[in-house]
């Protein structure tokens, strides 16, 4: 069974609507994993153009499975070694909390595998 790269970039702006309280990216940063699939996540790469904490939480049909907290004005690159499978017909989406009122840009490559 072949593995196909699939992959959420972009570049969003947002307003934080409080640390506790993790938004969904704006368009959606999304990926269903088809029917006849599972899937895997390989690696996040995120920079955070404000001056405060944010953070990506990645979503599995609703679920919070992950979170990835990047500084202010910083970048990170998280290659995932625990990975398991994200099961046929779940939605993956990411989802950003950042300090109530605060604003900036957030740069995103989300790397997964389809199996």
């Amino acid at each position: 069974m072949a593995e196909t790269p699939k992959f959420i970039q972009g570049v969003y702006s947002f307003r934080g609507a409080g640390l506790e309280r993790a938004v969904p990216l704006q368009p959606p940063a999304t990926h269903q994993v088809p029917f006849d699939k599972r899937a895997q996540l390989v690696y996040l790469r995120a920079g955070n153009s404000s001056g405060e904490l944010i953070y990506l939480a990645l979503k599995q049909s609703g679920r919070v499975i992950r979170l990835f907290p990047v500084g202010a004005k910083e970048a990170i690159h998280v290659p995932l070694a625990i990975v398991e499978d994200v099961d046929p017909e779940s939605e993956l989406e990411l989802c950003l909390g950042a300090a109530e009122g605060s604003s900036g840009f957030v740069v995103v490559d989300l790397g997964l595998v389809e199996l």
